[in-house]
């Protein structure tokens, strides 16, 4: 399932340290604008407890988690929707992706260069937000010139889509983003149509130094206080600590954790919230050969997720067997599981529910 999670934000905010720790690579990571031109691409393990859980109980040969991709894209500076810094290469970068985390300095570090000077999180914000914004600004004037003309011949999707973009253009000019308008059903879709930057979902990045990894600080609140009006969530994360963390076993790792106060990474709550802001959830199979976890888009069906492990399950599918994680642990097997009623047959309407632990039946 090709959804990405884009890391941007302003140079030398820690953009390629955290995307070193997220895949455990090594990227550039310098002291200067731009030491990332072209966007890394890493496919990241999802963490989930659960998964080990059914391991315990079905000890399988093989334990394969789920995953996902981020994606490095270079420092954005001011400008950058007018093409300064290599914006316009940037943006584009931006569009391919389906989230965007947007890393914020939150930390005072004298030996490391920000680009305007000084260390203020709203105006590092407001930075990128108004280069989005001004990209999508241009878009969105040029459709809602052209379909105007074409509304006054009163077509109807014509009609409807001239009062979407106007809905947007507004925003845009007011300084929002597009993910703020309020559009009816019908008008929805002229608007995904055009890919707008504001229109992705964001989660901000407060990265922060190792002292504040386990508490936040100042910085932290600020950044809170925007994501709020925004409707985002934030995560608190320290870069370095993390690109430390990658380096160490499982042993040691918790040890250091449990030296910092902290009871999880921060990289591993990026990592899970970033999946959530993309809408995905996570079925399971399970069986002696193998336990493995599977992404689904939330909301499919039943036939849907079957096509994710294969497409011969998908155009063969019969039905889905199916009892959710909480009831098997619970029960401790599946034969139990079956005893007690909670084992169930499902058809190809049914929704599948995270932590789903499921057998497809299919004939082609």
């Amino acid at each position: 399932m090709a959804l990405t999670a884009g890391i941007v934000g302003l140079p030398n905010v820690g953009k390629s340290t955290l995307f070193n720790a997220i895949t455990k690579s090594t990227v550039e990571a310098a002291n200067y604008p731009f030491a990332t031109i072209d966007p890394n691409v890493g496919v990241v393990e999802v963490p989930d407890e659960r998964l080990d859980k059914l391991s315990d109980l079905y000890q399988p040969k093989k334990t394969i988690p789920t995953t996902f991709e981020f994606t490095d894209i270079a420092g954005i500076v001011k400008g950058a929707s007018k093409g300064e810094g290599l914006g316009n290469k940037f943006l584009a970068n931006i569009r391919e992706v389906d989230a965007i985390c947007h890393v914020v300095r939150c930390f005072n570090d004298g030996n490391i260069t920000h680009v305007s000077g000084k260390i203020d999180p709203a105006e590092d914000i407001e930075t990128i937000n108004l280069e989005l914004i001004l990209a999508d600004l241009e878009s969105v004037s040029k459709r809602y010139e052209k379909v105007t003309k074409m509304a006054k011949s009163k077509d109807h999707d014509a009609v409807v889509e001239a009062e979407a973009m106007k809905k947007v253009k507004d925003a845009l000019e007011a300084g929002q983003s597009a993910r703020t308008v309020d559009l009816t059903e019908e008008e929805y879709p002229f608007i995904k149509q055009m890919y707008l930057l504001t229109m992705k979902p964001v989660l901000y990045v407060a990265n922060v130094q190792e002292d504040d990894a386990a508490t936040g600080n100042d910085y932290v609140e600020l950044v809170r206080d925007i994501a709020a009006q925004d409707d985002a969530e934030v995560v608190v994360v320290s870069a370095k600590i993390e690109e430390e963390l990658a380096t160490l076993d499982e042993e040691d790792r918790d040890m250091f954790l449990e030296d910092l106060g902290m009871e999880q990474s921060g990289l591993d709550v990026l990592i899970q919230q970033a999946y959530t802001l993309l809408g995905l959830e996570t079925f399971f199979t399970a069986g002696e050969p193998e336990v493995r976890a599977w992404t689904f888009r939330k909301g499919m069906r039943a036939p849907q997720a079957a096509g994710v492990i294969h497409s011969d399950f998908e155009r063969g599918f019969i039905r889905a067997e199916t009892v959710s994680y909480d009831d098997l642990i619970e029960l401790g097997s599946t034969q139990a599981a079956k005893e007690h009623g909670k084992y169930r047959s499902e058809g190809k309407d049914y929704v599948v529910q995270d932590g789903d632990v499921m057998l497809f039946r299919f004939n082609v």
